[in-house]
């Protein structure tokens, strides 16, 4: 039998909302950078995880990542996954 697809969704402090789906994957959490590269540019990487511990795991390689790079610095966030009905509405 085929696993149920079904959307998640992420709210994170900022406000920013990031849904993925249709998806049978067993996500539970999103993960978020914003990396500050100098001069007024970011960059953002994202993904999603199977658990917390998988999630927050990202943090250390964070860390090298910004020091191999050269970051002037970095937000990293994790937030839960809800499942949620649909597709966003588009405007």
């Amino acid at each position: 039998m085929a696993k149920r697809k079904r959307y998640l969704t992420a709210t994170l402090a900022d406000g920013y909302v990031k849904t993925i789906g249709p998806t049978a994957a067993p996500f539970t959490h999103y993960w978020r950078i914003v990396a500050d590269l100098g001069n007024g540019r970011t960059e953002v990487f994202w993904g999603h995880a199977k658990s917390l511990k998988e999630a927050t795991g990202k943090r250390a390689a964070t860390e090298e990542a910004a020091r191999q790079r050269g970051w002037a610095g970095y937000a990293f966030e994790v937030v839960d996954l809800v499942e949620t009905q649909g597709p966003p509405e588009r405007a």
